[in-house]
């Protein structure tokens, strides 16, 4: 995939491009991550430990059901919420990417009334009626977080050469990907 730059010669607003930014840089540290975790023992991925989700697995599924959510809202359909997954972490990562896929696709699609329109939320956790590049920026934070803690795990079961999924280095090296 390959992304246009943020440029004043965009028919686009700053804010409009930096959103489209956040969600290519969202599928590409996605896709660094899983790339990286297809070298592991997938045995590990199911191995307790302390942390917010007890291992891998379970931090990486919820990163995808997160952003499955907010795809949701910022499309304005009834949101997609958590429901049991059984599937293998493999399932996992074809999930995680290809909603994080989706989401860039959506966002990039975006015009930048779209993106500053405000859209409603009532949830069983929160009221909020917000621009739309708040929610935006919202998911790409979450799932850098997580990310985060995918990495601290890994480095706990022994994994020491995890990969730099930062935003400058995707603003850097990542946009060819």
């Amino acid at each position: 995939m390959t992304t246009q730059p943020i440029t004043s010669g965009n028919k686009e607003t700053a804010l409009a491009g930096l959103m489209k930014n956040y969600a290519n840089y969202n599928l590409w540290a996605n896709t660094t991550l899983v790339n990286w975790l297809k070298t592991k023992p997938a045995a590990l991925f199911e191995k307790e430990v302390p942390s917010s989700f007890p291992g891998i697995k379970l931090t990486l599924q919820h990163i995808w059901q997160t952003e499955r959510y907010w795809l949701s809202i910022i499309r304005k359909q009834e949101p997609n919420t958590y429901n049991e997954f059984n599937g293998t972490v493999q399932d996992v990562f074809k999930e995680l990417l290809k909603t994080s896929g989706e989401l860039a696709g959506f966002v990039n699609a975006m015009t930048h009334e779209r993106v500053v329109e405000k859209t409603m939320i009532e949830s069983p956790w929160f009221l909020c009626d917000f621009s739309n590049f708040e929610y935006i920026m919202h998911f790409a934070n979450h799932s850098t977080y997580h990310r985060g803690q995918v990495i601290t795990i890994g480095r706990s079961l022994g994994f020491t050469d995890a990969p730099m999924t930062d935003y400058n280095l995707y603003n850097i090296d990542g946009k060819e990907f």
